[in-house]
């Protein structure tokens, strides 16, 4: 197995988007470590009670080197009543990190959407990683409630891809 230096830079990028901190492979002639360093990060303060734009935000902000969060807006009681129900729904997690893909090629029909029916073993997406494409199966006969990604996203091990209502 000899790698291609594009097989690695995408190993690289896949690593450096994702949440794992240290990767080594190691075959026969050749070995590779990846060790990601964590940053300091800065907090800061707002002082204002007062609700501010999102350019505010930002601008105030931009010298500190954790991600931007935004002010929180009021809740929609739709959504309350939505989460409510979430504990009675399936989560079809990722096995993997890589690239989803809702449909086997581009310009083919999505395997699922909302409120398509789904059984154990049907496909509901591919999770692309090293250029190999792994088919990912419902695990559970329901409903499909809602897709969480969009199709060529980054995904996450363990990361919810769609929500399942069980029969």
């Amino acid at each position: 197995m000899l790698l291609k230096i594009y097989e690695v830079r995408e190993v690289i990028k896949l690593i450096d988007q994702s949440s794992i901190q240290k990767f080594e492979l190691e075959h026969e002639s050749f070995k590779i470590s990846i060790k990601k360093e964590s940053l300091p990060v800065k907090s800061t303060a707002l002082l204002e009670a007062s609700p501010i734009s999102k350019e505010q935000f930002v601008h105030e902000n931009i010298e500190t080197s954790a991600p931007l969060a935004l002010p929180q807006q009021e809740a929609d009681p739709s959504e309350e009543k939505a989460s409510h129900t979430q504990a009675d729904l399936h989560s079809i997690i990722s096995p993997m990190v890589g690239t989803f893909y809702c449909a086997p090629e581009p310009g083919a029909s999505p395997y699922v959407q909302v409120g398509d029916t789904v059984k154990e073993d049907s496909i509901v997406c591919i999770v692309e990683a090293m250029k190999l494409f792994n088919e990912i199966e419902a695990e559970v006969t329901g409903e499909i409630v809602e897709v969480l990604v969009k199709n060529g996203e980054l995904v996450e091990y363990g990361q919810p891809l769609f929500l399942v209502k069980p029969e």
